[in-house]
């Protein structure tokens, strides 16, 4: 194997978007030669931000202090939500820190010129001149190594195009996302990312449907859409559930013969987004369009929500699930909630509890309130103190692994599609962490039992 051009680090930190863009990154990294490395070792590394909360900005902070310390010499590259909002602070951390906006970090990796540690008798190869002369005189450099293809769905009588190694990450996972939407026009009171991510936008159906297209072909059997306010999706005339209509009509074929078709998953969408052509595609896709909705929730009390800018109350939260569970049996809801948020009182935290219980989530995704700078929320003198906001937390945790186990034992016996993600691992269409058959292929959707 040829030697790669340079060695890379991305340090990815917060949601499913900041995963999907990260991806990126090294798609371009390893497009221009390089090979991903661990932080010790990389000629250059990245970390992709986040500041959704103040314990976010913390480990934010951490994670570029790391990335100093642990190589003292390679350029840190840092970009993401957190670096819109203050950017300063991180060029501050270390005069190896170029802070590089997210909308200008593709121009950067293409165009930038990044140093790598030649063999012995070599030269550095630091300028995209130098990449294109060096592949002129040897030929096409190697690109990153991936575990080995599988012989699944992968491989089995569905070949891979050229070139699929460049819509698939180094990393060897096998459910991949697909950033379709941008920014959020909400104004939550304890978020930033509305002033970090900017107003809402939309990417171009037709880049969608080439991407997923390309991962279908690729093998990828699960892709999940992902923005920061998803649900807000509009392009081309298009909303969401037309948007996945047609990704479904696109990739149908895209499989070999006797194996099923690759499906989608939407990544997380606000409960006022829910459309009626979107349920109902649900219902009818027929797991194509896994029956699984993350709702993101945040307190189950009316007072909370309004206090939060929340667009919905409680009872019409509880009204949509009961509607989702009427039209489509098979759905498996997960959420979000915060605890302790300002002023809240025993009561709401019980009325949280009451309305989660009744919904009956399959997951839950607790998380202690933190107060981010910058925010409304953050600025009010009602704050929860720190213990009871750990109890709560703890609370909460106990009642999510009952509700959990209460969704699997009501799913025992049914058979679901699962998506093999490891050896011995795969996760169900309705979000469920279950044993893989002996022999399954890593990457294939094979039928499981639910038991």
């Amino acid at each position: 194997m040829r030697r790669a051009a340079f060695r890379f680090a991305v340090v990815n930190l917060g949601c499913k978007v900041n995963r999907v863009e990260a991806d990126g990154f090294e798609r371009l990294l390893a497009g221009r030669g390089g090979a991903p490395s661990p932080v010790a070792e990389a000629d250059l590394i990245v970390v992709n931000t986040c500041t959704v909360t103040g314990e976010a900005e913390k480990k934010t902070r951490k994670a570029v202090r790391h990335a100093l310390s642990a190589n003292e010499e390679a350029p840190v590259v840092v970009t993401g939500c957190a670096t819109e909002i203050d950017a300063a602070s991180y060029e501050a951390l270390g005069s190896r820190v170029t802070v590089v906006p997210k909308a200008g970090m593709a121009l950067y990796l293409e165009e930038g010129a990044f140093p790598s540690r030649p063999p012995a008798g070599g030269s550095p190869l630091d300028t995209r001149a130098q990449r294109d002369d060096r592949t002129a005189e040897e030929g096409e450099l190697a690109a990153p190594e991936r575990p080995a293809p599988s012989t699944g769905n992968r491989a089995a009588g569905l070949a891979a195009p050229e070139g699929a190694e460049a819509v698939l990450p180094a990393d060897g996972r096998t459910r991949i996302g697909i950033k379709v939407q941008d920014g959020c026009d909400n104004a939550c009171t304890y978020c930033i990312v509305h002033v970090a991510r900017g107003r809402a936008t939309s990417r171009n159906a037709d880049e969608v449907a080439v991407e997923a297209v390309a991962l279908a072909r690729a093998g990828v059997r699960e892709i999940v859409l992902t923005g920061i306010n998803l649900g807000s999706y509009d392009a081309d005339g298009l909303d969401l559930a037309d948007l996945c209509l047609r990704l479904l009509a696109e990739t149908a074929e895209l499989h070999a013969p006797g194996e099923p078709p690759c499906r989608f998953r939407i990544g997380s969408v606000e409960p006022m987004d829910v459309s009626m052509d979107l349920i109902g595609l649900l219902a009818e896709a027929r797991g194509r369009l896994c029956r699984h909705l993350h709702l993101p929730l945040q307190s189950g009390s009316s007072k909370v929500l309004r206090e939060m800018g929340r667009p919905y109350d409680a009872e019409e939260y509880r009204q949509l699930a009961d509607y989702l569970r009427a039209m489509v049996p098979e759905i498996a809801l997960t959420t979000d909630i915060i605890v302790g948020f300002p002023g809240e009182t025993e009561q709401d935290f019980e009325d949280t509890c009451a309305l989660a219980r009744h919904i009956g989530f399959a997951k839950i995704h607790v998380f202690p309130y933190s107060q981010r700078e910058g925010t409304p929320a953050a600025e009010r003198p009602d704050q929860v103190p720190p213990g009871e906001k750990a109890a709560r937390a703890a609370r909460l945790r106990t009642l999510t692994d009952e509700l959990a186990a209460a969704d699997r034992a009501a799913r025992a016996g049914a058979v679901e599609l699962a998506l093999v993600e490891r050896p011995g691992h795969a996760t169900t269409e309705s979000y469920h962490e279950m044993p893989a058959p002996v022999g399954a292929a890593i990457g294939s959707l094979v039928p499981v039992k639910i038991g």
